[in-house]
């Protein structure tokens, strides 16, 4: 049996309190392996991360050296721009190559992590990068050649941020490049019963994500105030970060200006843990993902599309590959498009009905197991 291990970035958690996506996608592949008895899973965690954690990998704990803030982060760029190796991210991870000496080889998943494969040449384990969004900002053709050169494969959660990254890479690296599309957990999220029931007597819209501009919840306020209609509650789930008691930014602000725009219902609700989310997208009748930005992915339209909802989705990234044809897309941050969207379905029952069962198929084709599948093919051409 081969050990794998992924490596978090430094200070994450792999635990259901938080919302990260890189966790639950290192959860979800670990849990559709523990059947597989060709490898086994460990992740790398900064003791003092959240408890419970995720039993479905081993935990290796480390002591932690944070992660590098923002002005560190600035002093990493500038030595990356005259060929200088990133030494705040350097010091961030040098705990997790500690922890590793004196272990027999292992494969060891960088999760979007440029800087771990190259601090891992001097030990028997070999790197394989997972990209979970694109290259670090500012990152150079020469030193991506650098950083990524002994990698085994390189992963990428999508074809569109695999080709977005192919342009940034030489050849070498970029002829290692796999997809290993994200999965979903089709038994934790699954529709209300009855099937296709209405949640409640107004037609309610739902968001679920960080409250960051990128994410787009106003311009899902914007289309639902041209819908002028009182038969419709918009929910927002989520806040700025992963904290539910955290002060409310400018952006969130904002936003609650907006709702006093809308005719309808809007309610805020601050994030809520992976275990609460299962019922809480069975109470939407409609959900919404409208990324101003081209997500690489986006876990939680395979959720709400494991719900049995009918979603609608920026058309860009790698979300119309999650969606094909189980889903409306319109125009990153036209809310007419997206108010158009929103009251076809509004309007008929039926259609949400009849796209929520094809969203829910979809899912099931999209699996842990799908994904995991996927990420052995990949590994087996390692080893």
């Amino acid at each position: 049996m081969r050990g794998v291990v992924h490596a978090l970035t430094p200070g994450d958690h792999f635990s259901p309190r938080t919302g990260s996506a890189i966790p639950t996608v290192v959860h979800g592949l670990a849990q559709a392996a523990a059947s597989d008895d060709g490898y086994r899973h460990e992740v790398l965690l900064d003791a003092s991360t959240f408890h419970p954690r995720y039993s479905s990998a081993t935990a290796i704990e480390y002591a932690g050296a944070g992660y590098p803030r923002k002005w560190e982060r600035a002093v990493d760029l500038g030595l990356s721009k005259i060929g200088l190796p990133r030494v705040r991210a350097q010091r961030s991870y040098r705990p997790m190559v500690t922890a590793l000496e004196g272990s027999t080889e292992r494969l060891v998943i960088a999760h979007n992590a440029p800087i771990l494969p190259g601090m891992l040449d001097a030990t028997p384990h070999v790197p394989i990068y997972y990209a979970h969004n694109d290259l670090p900002r500012g990152m150079s053709r020469s030193e991506a050649g650098r950083a990524l050169g002994s990698v085994g494969a390189l992963i990428a959660v999508s074809a569109d941020l695999a080709d977005r990254i192919s342009s940034r890479v030489p050849s070498a690296v970029a002829g290692r490049i796999r997809v290993v599309e994200n999965g979903v957990d089709t038994v934790g999220f699954r529709p209300r019963e009855p099937a296709g029931a209405p949640a409640s007597d107004v037609v309610r819209i739902m968001f679920v994500g960080r409250i960051v501009p990128e994410k787009g919840a106003d311009v899902l306020l914007k289309a639902a105030g041209m819908l002028a209609r009182t038969d419709v509650e918009v929910v927002i789930v989520g806040s700025q970060g992963f904290d539910a008691g955290a002060a409310l930014s400018p952006y969130e602000r904002a936003l609650r200006a907006l709702a006093s725009e809308v005719d309808g219902t809007v309610r805020f609700q601050p994030f809520v843990d992976r275990e609460a989310l299962p019922a809480l997208l069975q109470s939407a009748d409609i959900f919404v993902a409208p990324s101003r930005w081209p997500e690489p992915s986006g876990l939680t339209v395979g959720e709400a599309m494991a719900t049995g909802l009918p979603v609608v989705a920026s058309d860009a990234g790698g979300i119309p590959s999650v969606i094909g044809d189980a889903g409306v897309l319109v125009d990153p941050g036209d809310e007419s498009a997206l108010a158009d969207a929103l009251r076809s379905l509004i309007d008929d029952e039926g259609k949400r009905r009849t796209i929520g069962i094809a969203a829910r198929r979809r899912a099931e084709d999209r699996s842990w197991s799908h994904s995991w599948a996927q990420l052995r093919t990949a590994l087996d051409e390692v080893a």
